[in-house]
């Protein structure tokens, strides 16, 4: 058997898939279990209660997260005249109009998040079967497409994740490192859990975080008391 083998198998013993962990626990096991020689990434997989086939029930939006993601992100900025002078003196990687739309559309992805000024939206929307199925699509309900391009490249920057419930009711979504250590991983994960608990649709009815699991990226998953959160989010 192979050491990376040996490595998960023990970092298996140290979690009971059995228990529901309060949440402080949850992030020291996820840290702890953590055996690659690479910096592992953070996830979080939270089900919902609700029906994403239905309009009224779809969960979607962002937050900031506190202590960024710990990584670099390239942000493109589709924009012209002076918001594309805003956009670079943000931080913006790329900024442009027509000629970053004929760009991608000839295979070039090379960046990770995707801004657009309202009257570029006409041109972009084109690129849709190209971005869309990538998530790099701009979106008004995610504040993707704005005039304020500078506060959106600096948001991105800072460490700025989208979100979105899939079919099955399950949000997935990145809170951190495992370099940056539980306290840090703890004010991410509060904060991404209190943005959607926010977005809690009307029509949901009865439990809403219906279970809530943490893994690094190749660790195991480890269960969260969603009483636990919600007591500590009250």
């Amino acid at each position: 058997m192979s050491k990376r083998g040996k490595g998960i198998i023990e970092a298996k013993k140290k979690v009971d898939s059995m228990t529901r962990y309060a949440i402080k626990d949850a992030i020291d096991l996820v840290v702890s279990a953590a055996r690659a020689k690479f910096d592992e990434n953070v996830d979080a997989a939270i089900r919902l209660g609700v029906n994403p086939r239905h309009a009224d029930q779809m969960v979607r939006g962002s937050v900031v997260l506190p202590n960024g993601l710990g990584k670099s992100v390239k942000v493109l900025v589709f924009s012209k005249g002076d918001k594309e002078k805003e956009a670079l003196d943000a931080g913006a990687d790329y900024a442009g109009s027509d000629d970053l739309i004929e760009k991608i559309k000839g295979g070039w992805l090379d960046f990770d998040r995707a801004i657009a000024t309202p009257d570029m939206m006409g041109n972009v929307g084109k690129l849709g079967k190209i971005l869309g199925p990538r998530g790099l699509m701009p979106n008004p309900k995610v504040g993707t497409v704005t005039f304020n391009v500078a506060d959106a490249v600096k948001e991105m920057k800072a460490g700025r994740v989208e979100f979105r419930v899939e079919r099955a009711g399950i949000v997935h979504s990145p809170v951190g490192k495992v370099s940056f250590g539980a306290d840090k991983l703890m004010e991410n994960f509060l904060a991404l859990i209190e943005t959607i608990v926010k977005l809690k649709p009307a029509s949901s009815k009865g439990t809403y975080l219906r279970s809530i699991s943490l893994s690094s990226t190749m660790g195991p998953g480890v269960k969260v008391d969603p009483l636990d959160v919600r007591n500590i989010l009250r």
